[in-house]
């Protein structure tokens, strides 16, 4: 892959999603320079435009390909593009073949999980722990408990096989890729993992990967828009 132009990935410094690309463009090794937009309507927001013109939605990430000329975004889109153009001979992060349609909806279903409800529960956390405009116990209470039940099903599942991933197996997948960035906020989130050491471990082992790191490093020093 040595004749790639790099990619662009659209992102800001401080939620979750962008990290998810960034790790999986580190994970398979491929080029790739960051674009850091700002919140808001101004030129160089998200709710600006320019950004506009490339996703209605004005979320990061976003990211392009010059390579083949296509446009992703939402971060789940963004991987599973990544996986089925770059990853599709060696299958580092996918589900395994060899494991048939149960390790294919196992994948995706841990998935589905993270983006539909313990990623959600964390954002609804941090909404009401910092940024909601006046306090709201109830609320905040609510999805503390729902994001803490969260914690409790991937424990479980971190337990059921005693691997170092989420997945059985010897390696990293993208399902890790998912929930690390998400996790990794419970301190910003103010929520303890005292309950859940196997969630801990895990946590502890994604974040010292190399790739990890490389992608926590180069997304605050990506080029401000």
């Amino acid at each position: 892959m040595s004749n790639l132009k790099p990619l662009i990935l659209h992102a800001h410094s401080t939620g979750p999603n962008p990290y998810k690309v960034a790790i999986t463009l580190s994970l398979l090794n491929l080029p790739y320079t960051i674009k850091l937009w700002q919140f808001g309507s101004a030129p160089n927001g998200v709710k600006g435009p320019q950004f506009l013109s490339m996703n209605p939605n004005g979320r990061v990430p976003a990211l392009e390909d010059p390579n083949t000329g296509v446009t992703a975004w939402e971060s789940g889109a963004c991987v599973n593009y990544l996986l089925r153009v770059y990853d599709r001979e060696s299958n580092k992060l996918g589900p395994k073949e060899s494991e048939g349609e149960q390790g294919r909806v196992d994948f995706e279903k841990w998935i589905f999980f993270l983006v539909s409800t313990l990623g959600p529960m964390m954002g609804q956390v941090n909404w009401f722990r910092h940024y909601h405009s006046q306090e709201n116990e109830d609320a905040l209470k609510r999805y503390e408990e729902q994001a803490y039940r969260c914690f409790g099903v991937l424990e479980g599942q971190l337990r059921s096989h005693g691997g170092g991933f989420i997945l059985p197996g010897a390696g990293i997948s993208a399902v890790d890729v998912h929930f690390y960035p998400w996790v990794y906020q419970h301190g910003f989130a103010r929520l303890s993992l005292e309950e859940y050491p196997a969630v801990a471990k895990w946590l502890e082992k994604v974040a010292g990967l190399k790739e990890v790191k490389e992608a926590y490093e180069r997304i605050p020093k990506g080029e401000e828009m």
